[in-house]
C-alpha cells in the first residue's frame, strides 16, 4: 500500500511541476479578464495587418483573407481578423500606455472551451510584442509547456491554458490575456512608461521544420495545418487598462520644454523636462499653497505618485536657480 500512496506522490508533483501557470477562464486562479471588465479604459483605435501563409509550408495556397484590420478596433465585439501562420498586426492607440500596477493592457482572440472539460480550449496562439518608438520591438518572454510530441490538429483537438504564459490567445472568445510591462522593465530602448505601439506574431503551430519557439527554446505546439481562409491568431482587440492621455507641452522661458501626462491623473503623474539648469527644483502644491511634494529638478522623465493624494486639484511648479516659476494645473481623480 505504501508503494501505492508513492507512486501517487510522484504523479502529483510530476503534474505540479507542468501545469504551473493560470488556468482557463472561470477556474480559480485564473487570470482571464472578461471584455466587459471596467478595468480597461481604452481599445486600439489604428490596426495595420501583414498577412501570414494559409499554409506557412505550402506558400502555393496563398494568404489568409477572413476579416481586415478595421475588426481588430474597439472593444471585443467576436468579429476578428484572421492573421494567417506568422502573421503580423501592429496597433495604436490614443496616447500611450505605461507600467502600473498588475496588467497594463489585454489582448482577445476567439478560441472556444471544450463543452466536455471546461480546463480545455481550442486555441490559437501569438506573441505579444511592444514598442516605444514604433520601431523598436521587445517580446513578451512567452512559455509554452504543451507536449511535442504529437502535432495538435488544426480542428477538433482542445488545449491547456495552465501550461501557457504570455501567450495570446490562451483564454477564449470574451476574455483577454494580460500583460504585465513591469516583466520588460531594463530593456535597452524600451520605456515601458510610454508604449505606444502592441504587436500581434501569430505562433505557428507546427513541431516540425517551420516551428516557432518560445523564450526557453521549446517548440510551441497548436493548431496546424490550418488550411482556410480564417488560419492562424484571429484577432478581436486590444484593451488598454493603464493609459496616458496625449502629453500636455509647455515651451518656458530660457528653451525649457516642460511635458505633463495624462491629465487628470488617477495614479503617476509623469513629467518630462528638457533644458533645466541645475538649482532649479521641482514641486507639488495644494489649492491653497500647502507643499505636498517637493524635489530637485533634473532633466528627461520623472513621475509623483499622485494614488497617496486626495483627490482634487493641485499645482506643478517648477522653479529655476533664479527664481522663475512654471505652473501646471494637475487634476488629481
Amino acid at each position: 500500500m505504501r508503494y501505492f500512496f508513492y507512486i501517487l506522490f510522484l504523479l502529483s508533483c510530476a503534474f505540479s511541476a507542468v501545469a504551473q501557470y493560470a488556468p482557463q477562464q472561470g477556474l480559480p486562479g485564473s487570470t482571464a479578464i472578461s471584455a466587459t471588465s471596467s478595468v480597461f479604459v481604452r481599445w486600439a483605435t489604428q490596426c495595420s495587418i501583414k498577412r501570414g501563409y494559409i499554409r506557412i509550408d505550402s506558400p502555393s495556397l496563398g494568404y489568409t483573407s477572413y476579416g481586415d484590420s478595421s475588426l481588430a478596433l474597439g472593444a471585443p465585439d467576436h468579429s476578428v481578423v484572421s492573421l494567417g501562420d506568422s502573421g503580423v498586426a501592429d496597433l495604436t492607440f490614443p496616447g500611450m500606455i505605461y507600467d502600473g500596477p498588475g496588467p497594463d493592457f489585454a489582448v482577445f482572440e476567439n478560441g472556444f472551451i471544450n463543452p466536455a472539460n471546461d480546463s480545455q480550449a481550442y486555441l490559437e496562439l501569438a506573441f505579444v510584442e511592444v514598442s516605444s518608438d514604433g520601431i523598436n520591438y521587445s517580446r513578451f518572454p512567452a512559455r509554452s509547456l504543451t507536449q511535442v510530441n504529437t502535432q495538435i490538429a488544426g480542428t477538433g483537438q482542445y488545449m491547456y491554458a495552465n501550461l501557457l504564459n504570455n501567450l495570446a490567445g490562451k483564454y477564449g472568445a470574451g476574455y483577454g490575456t494580460p500583460f504585465d510591462l513591469s516583466e520588460l522593465a531594463g530593456i535597452s530602448g524600451l520605456d515601458i512608461n510610454n508604449i505606444t505601439h502592441v504587436r500581434i506574431v501569430d505562433v505557428v503551430g507546427s513541431i516540425g521544420s517551420h516551428a516557432t519557439h518560445d523564450s526557453s527554446g521549446r517548440v510551441i505546439n497548436d493548431p496546424f495545418p490550418t488550411n482556410f481562409p480564417t488560419g492562424g491568431f484571429d484577432l478581436d482587440a486590444v484593451g488598454v487598462i493603464h493609459h496616458l492621455g496625449t502629453a500636455q507641452v509647455s515651451d518656458l522661458a530660457g528653451g525649457i520644454t516642460l511635458t505633463t501626462f495624462p491629465n487628470p491623473v488617477t495614479d503617476k503623474l509623469f513629467y518630462d523636462i528638457k533644458g533645466i539648469a541645475d538649482g532649479s527644483a521641482v514641486s507639488l502644491t495644494t489649492i491653497s499653497g500647502v507643499v505636498v511634494y517637493q524635489c530637485a529638478a533634473s532633466s528627461g522623465k520623472n513621475w509623483i505618485d499622485m494614488e497617496q493624494y486626495p483627490t482634487g486639484m493641485y499645482y506643478l511648479v517648477l522653479q529655476d536657480a533664479n527664481g522663475s516659476k512654471w505652473v501646471e494645473k494637475v487634476i488629481r481623480r
